[in-house]
């Protein structure tokens, strides 16, 4: 999403950091590291688990409490199978859609939005109609949005050239040639939103698996983002900036890191629609696409078991085994089920079932995200505070604002939440490096950053919370869309189906949430 310049902001960032050494040797800043639970997911590399101390009958086994196994548990219930048992390793349901609140707001911990979803998004709009967030419809059948859901103006803001200017695009001090080639490369992109293949499926579509199989679309699969836009002569360094902040944006990676086909469909794949709100409008909350995720977990609450890690699934004698342990009392218990819907990352499912083919080679990219309750607003020269907050200098993705959205207005304190995907090493480099940070060195990179764009805002630091998500989301590297790693995760294994969004190669609400339904609608079929 969205002097030399580098001189004037390398001297703002080393007067920022200058005053931040002084503050640090006063104070430390209250907050805690809150997630993600390495130590209990990691035992699943060690294993040495108590035997079952109990077995209980259930028809079906969710496995994972993210989008995906929300959307399993909802279909469940509205196919009357309510016989069903949700297993969920953090403290609460929502996976990277989870969220949390204070005295001042409600803020998430990762996924904040959605687009307005494609009509091809069948399930997500039927879901958004249940939830209210679609109102109703207008004569020509665009969707009629919950104004209070949709993204308050203003929108988007980027920090460049020691200003904050409107929008994510570079507009400072770009020149003519820049300027031609934003308009080459965005003509491109709407060029491959309105194309449909020879198969007449859209080029790119969401789900994905909806989209062309045309051997040149899917060739943009096999180099990277920026190989082909040097292909095709898009050297301008701002429009480049732009287009790998979008793709760090969506996985955590950018454009000398994913396929061209994953860095195209971020563009040219949105074609939702909207009675009263531009294309390019999103839905959000507070907590982000937590409110969801506690829309759909409620319904599913008293059969569902958080802190929980399942350490084997098998098939025997018709039924599937899942032992779990209950982390809090060092207690295992077994279930016997008709079924099982995976929807755990492929990673973890290839540590909970034997001899799992297909997505063990997934990448996967790691993530910092931090809440920070501050007393007042952060200001800044030139364009006023938006939702999304991002300097084009800092390796941050910047913040959003979680009271941006409160129909309440909040005269002072507010909380933002800072985004910081880990991609300048390799992904086990950059985990190994963040899960030996502390609380202090945390605060320390983060108010740094946060004082290159806000001179002296460490001064209005009132807490902050640290999330480290050591496998964030998927990775579309080159190769892994449209090939076989991908394909092989598909299919069922006996009466365990899959249901996570690594198996669309982009983690996307759209994705996760399409998958977790189809899973159980195949799922029955084979229990029947």
């Amino acid at each position: 999403m969205r002097t030399t310049r580098r001189k004037f902001i390398g001297t703002v960032g080393a007067g920022a950091a200058a005053m931040l050494v002084g503050c640090k040797n006063a104070r430390r800043f209250p907050g805690a590291i809150i997630g993600a639970s390495v130590s209990a997911g990691h035992r699943l590399r060690t294993g040495n688990f108590p035997a079952p101390s109990e077995t209980i009958e259930k028809k079906v086994v969710i496995v994972g409490g993210g989008i995906a196994g929300l959307a399993a548990a909802r279909r469940l219930d509205q196919r009357d199978q309510r016989d069903f048992l949700l297993i969920e390793l953090e403290r609460q349901p929502g996976g990277n859609a989870a969220s949390g609140r204070n005295a001042v707001s409600a803020y998430p911990w990762g996924a904040h939005y959605v687009p307005l979803p494609n009509d091809e998004s069948a399930e997500v709009l039927a879901l958004f109609e249940e939830l209210g967030i679609i109102r109703g419809h207008d004569a020509n059948g665009a969707p009629l949005y919950d104004e209070e859901s949709l993204c308050a103006d203003p929108m988007e803001r980027l920090f460049d050239a020691g200003r904050w200017q409107e929008g994510l695009l570079p507009q400072i001090g770009i020149t003519e040639n820049d300027r031609q080639q934003y308009e080459n490369f965005f003509a491109h992109m709407d060029s491959f939103r309105s194309l449909r293949g020879s198969d007449d499926r859209p080029a790119f579509a969401i789900p994905l698996d909806l989209s062309s199989r045309d051997a040149p679309l899917l060739a943009l699969d096999r180099k990277t983002m920026a190989e082909w836009m040097t292909d095709n002569g898009w050297d301008s360094v701002p429009l480049r900036w732009h287009v790998d902040y979008s793709c760090r944006d969506d996985y955590g990676a950018g454009i000398e890191q994913v396929s061209a086909w994953a860095g195209v469909h971020y563009f040219a794949s949105r074609r939702g629609r909207a009675a009263n709100a531009d294309r390019d409008a999103v839905v959000t909350w507070p907590e982000g696409n937590g409110w969801i995720a506690k829309k759909l977990a409620a319904p599913c609450a008293t059969r569902t078991r958080s802190g929980a890690v399942v350490y084997n699934v098998e098939q025997s004698d018709g039924a599937v085994i899942v032992d779990y342990l209950e982390v809090e009392r060092e207690r295992s218990v077994r279930v016997k089920a008709h079924g099982v819907v995976c929807a755990a990352p492929r990673f973890v499912a290839h540590r909970m079932i034997h001899d799992l083919p297909g997505g063990n080679d997934a990448v996967y990219s790691p993530w910092m995200v931090a809440n920070i309750t501050l007393d007042q607003l952060p200001a800044g020269f030139g364009t006023p505070l938006a939702w999304d907050n991002v300097a084009r200098s800092s390796d941050s993705l910047g913040y959003v604002v979680a009271t941006h959205q409160n129909v309440h207005p909040v005269p002072h304190e507010t909380v933002i939440t800072h985004y910081w995907p880990l991609d300048a090493a390799a992904p086990a480099d950059e985990r190994q490096r963040a899960l030996a940070r502390t609380h202090a060195d945390w605060c320390e990179r983060i108010v740094a950053d946060l004082d290159r764009v806000h001179p002296g805002i460490h001064s209005h630091v009132r807490n902050i919370d640290v999330w480290v998500w050591g496998h964030g989301m998927v990775r579309p590297v080159p190769g892994f869309i449209w090939g076989d790693a991908r394909q092989e995760m598909q299919p069922a294994q006996g009466r365990i189906v899959f249901a996570h969004s690594d198996m669309s190669g982009i983690s996307i609400f759209e994705e996760a949430f399409t998958r977790g339904t189809q899973a159980v609608d195949d799922l029955l079929q084979l229990i029947a």
